[in-house]
């Protein structure tokens, strides 16, 4: 099947970006937003399930019955925080949902969910010492941590009885308020632009495979996770006829990293380890021939979804394509360009054969069988002949 750019709908990018955007999820708090995006996907004609756990599962069938299907990953949990203690001031004492910094925390705009559903509190995070005309220089001298900071309650409340009152208590969810914008330029700044961004690209991908009328070659799956941000997302729910895995999240783009906030990111490592050495090389190759503006790179302080997924046994092929992001699990900001480039390759890569359709057919086969040369790359005509590094 040759494969041919779509036409992406990049008003419904812009509209479930921000509307997904808008949905507090925190990891542990992801209900509202699972229900979004399986309404999204039904919208679409594609049925999806939920497991245990709250992982969204839905799939495109495809013609093939060769017990070697795909998955797309990508979560709609984000970073936020917990309520720790109850503050002796009438304040909160927070614990982190995932890894951020509290130097970013600070001056956040939040909302507080108490175990009364119909009821949101809303706050602000302030360092302890927040006044300038009181602390004076102090301010400046004051250190950076989660210990150094606390919630303003935007409620007549000043002391323990009085957070209590408003039924506020331990292990409340705090989610971050992501403030988003997108500029006439179209830069999207926003919070939580990791790992939504990445779903929204995920989300149009699909659109623009049901409205082009295009069945894929092999049956892909989409799971979409709920504890990324903790460590542990795609560690269930996959079916296990996936043969490879392509996680969808933030690309880092800081100094030392060749990610661009306008262009599609190919991770070729991270802190787990290197991805898939076929399928990395089969997706840059496709975004090569289409002309979808794709960088190469290398994350360090980084783990996605796939992580998760070969830590728990995951017996398949793994690879992340990112969108770029600036200041990661910060301000952050990407740009409409990079989103759409993301998506292309999507839609690309599900019209496309997998790396070895006939070697990955099943979960394991004879050695001299596996379509390998002496040295990588690998090509599905099989392996050279005679004897490899034995004189």
């Amino acid at each position: 099947m040759s494969l041919k750019p779509l036409e992406i709908d990049l008003d419904y990018l812009r509209q479930v970006l921000l509307e997904l955007l808008e949905i507090p999820s925190p990891s542990g708090r992801t209900d509202h937003v699972q229900q979004y995006v399986g309404e999204r996907l039904s919208a679409l004609g594609i049925p999806s399930t939920l497991t245990r756990r709250g992982a969204l599962s839905a799939c495109l069938p495809g013609p093939r019955q060769t017990g070697a299907d795909r998955a797309i990953v990508v979560h709609t949990d984000t970073i936020g925080g917990m309520v720790k203690r109850l503050k002796e001031n009438g304040r909160l004492e927070l614990k982190t949902i995932g890894t951020h910094s509290a130097r970013f925390a600070e001056g956040a705009h939040v909302r507080i969910f108490t175990d009364d559903l119909d009821r949101v509190i809303t706050g602000q995070v302030l360092p302890l010492k927040a006044s300038g005309h009181r602390y004076n220089e102090a301010v400046d001298l004051q250190g950076v941590g989660w210990e150094q900071v606390e919630v303003r309650v935007d409620e007549p409340v000043e002391d323990i009885a009085g957070l209590r009152a408003l039924g506020i208590d331990a292990g409340d969810f705090v989610a971050f308020l992501p403030n988003p914008m997108i500029t006439p330029s179209g830069y999207v700044k926003s919070r939580h632009l990791d790992d939504k961004a990445g779903v929204a690209a995920v989300l149009t991908a699909l659109k623009a495979i049901v409205d082009a009328g295009i069945t894929p070659v092999v049956t892909a799956h989409l799971l979409v996770t709920v504890t990324e941000e903790i460590g542990h997302g795609a560690s269930h729910g996959l079916d296990p006829d996936v043969a490879e895995i392509v996680s969808v999240d933030a690309a880092v783009v800081a100094p030392g990293q060749q990610s661009r906030e306008h262009a599609a990111t190919l991770a070729m490592g991270d802190g787990v380890g290197p991805f898939d050495y076929h399928l990395t090389r089969n997706l840059a190759s496709i975004a090569k021939e289409h002309g979808v503006d794709l960088v190469r790179d290398v994350f360090e302080y980084y783990r996605s979804d796939v992580a998760a997924a070969v830590e728990a046994g995951a017996h398949a092929r793994v690879a992340l394509l990112g969108f770029g992001v600036d200041a990661t699990h910060g301000h952050e900001r990407t740009h409409l360009d990079g989103l759409r480039h993301l998506t292309q390759l999507l839609c690309l890569y599900l019209q496309s054969d997998l790396v070895f359709p006939e070697w990955d057919a099943e979960p394991e086969g004879d050695l001299a069988d596996f379509p390998s040369l002496a040295v990588q790359p690998a090509n599905e005509e099989g392996p050279r002949e005679g004897p490899i590094g034995i004189d």
